[in-house]
């Protein structure tokens, strides 16, 4: 990709820092920014991405034993309304920032990085800089929900439908005010669709998590649909397996396997035509 076709983004990776006094950190957010010259054309862009997953918590706790989890997982709500705020109000609510919780939580400098698209960025340094590095077992590196939404992405803008789909979609409102809870993706077309990516091999939790959502939904909003896509197809004899495939099943939610990915988003592209 030529340098005049991509776009200068600035980042800083946000650091948990429960001791400063030994200086020891662990990364658990990016915040991506892409500044228009004229407000005209758009005014600035940013996101923040903050850990979300399991794995990613029990990471922290790992090196920092006694680290404020309650803190961690009220972040997301904190900066939810960060995307949305423009000029100088930025500033001040970075100041505050600093100034209510430096003690545990440090934005490293600003840097600058060029880029084709401003959500494949953000995805590319979330996982270069807090993602927990994946492992190999027998030569496959292990799958985890950060991996299947990045191959959704790159399926979804090979078919032309990313801007069709709304991405991180909230439900507090079918469940209760303040819920973290959030769908990779949803959509309309005469009925409300989301989708969420799982990981048949660890994630019962989310997996019961996910089918209360459902349910909750359903009873505002029954015609809605519901697509889990998951690493591969559910093996038959693994109860892990069995018990996430009959959760879904209970409350109608159909399981895409990554090797189906393809005819799925082909099949969403006609839909949403």
């Amino acid at each position: 990709m030529p340098p005049e076709d991509r776009k200068t983004l600035r980042y800083r990776v946000l650091r948990y820092t429960p001791n400063v006094i030994r200086d020891e950190w662990v990364n658990i957010g990016i915040l991506l920014e892409e500044f228009q010259e004229l407000e005209a054309v758009g005014g600035s862009r940013r996101a923040i991405r903050i850990i979300e997953e399991d794995r990613e918590f029990a990471r922290v706790r790992k090196l920092h034993p006694a680290a404020d989890v309650q803190l961690l997982h009220s972040l997301r709500s904190d900066f939810e309304s960060l995307p949305g705020i423009a000029g100088d109000d930025v500033r001040k609510y970075f100041l505050n920032f600093e100034k209510t919780l430096s003690n545990v939580l440090q934005l490293s400098p600003q840097k600058a990085v060029l880029a084709e698209d401003f959500n494949t960025e953000l995805g590319r340094l979330y996982e270069a800089h807090v993602a927990p590095p994946a492992y190999a077992r027998g030569g496959i590196v292990e799958s985890t929900r950060a991996w299947i939404r990045n191959k959704l992405k790159d399926v979804f803008q090979r078919h032309r439908i990313s801007s069709k789909l709304k991405p991180a979609v909230r439900i507090d409102e079918f469940t209760h005010l303040g819920d973290p809870f959030k769908f990779d993706y949803g959509y309309r077309n005469g009925v409300r669709g989301y989708i969420q990516s799982v990981v048949l091999n660890r994630d019962a939790a989310q997996a019961k998590v996910l089918a209360y959502t459902v349910e909750s939904i359903r009873k505002r909003v029954p015609a809605s649909e519901f697509t889990a896509v998951t690493e591969a197809p559910p093996i038959p004899g693994n109860l892990q397996h069995l018990f996430i495939s009959k959760l879904f099943e209970d409350q109608n939610i159909r399981i895409v396997p990554m090797n189906q990915v393809e005819k799925f988003a082909e099949e969403l592209r006609m839909k949403l035509q």
